[in-house]
């Protein structure tokens, strides 16, 4: 199974195009803290096709919150240099926008889960 959630900030506008079959193309950058209390910042490269690729364009910008649910891609590719290179990215499948137009968290959103610290239950079982 491939299979990704993410919960992060945009780092710049999204980038759209077209491609030459004219299918809608969006690609942005999400920022996730990591969590734990760490102060680690993970970047992941996003892209968001047709009529989603299209919302994105026309509604995120640099900051927008947004939650990504899709899958991971590899691929490679030949730079200029002639050395080869691996790029990974997120495939979105579906994009919330967690932010309202004036940049505002939505509220009926689930911005940011809940984390509870779980105790331990005795309940007599031997595992």
């Amino acid at each position: 199974m491939n299979r990704v959630i993410l919960i992060g900030n945009l780092t710049k506008d999204p980038e759209s195009s077209k491609t030459a079959s004219d299918l809608s193309v969006c690609r942005f950058t999400v920022a996730v803290s990591r969590s734990y209390g760490r102060n680690e910042t993970d970047f992941f490269n996003v892209i968001a096709w047709r009529a989603q690729a299209e919302n994105c364009q026309r509604f995120l910008k640099k900051g927008s919150k947004v939650a990504i649910s899709g899958s991971i891609q590899n691929r490679s590719y030949d730079g200029n240099d002639g050395n080869k290179r691996y790029v990974t990215e997120i495939i979105a499948d579906e994009v919330q926008f967690l932010t309202t137009k004036q940049g505002e968290e939505d509220p009926s959103s689930p911005a940011q889960p809940q984390i509870r610290e779980m105790k331990p239950v005795d309940d007599g079982l031997p595992f």
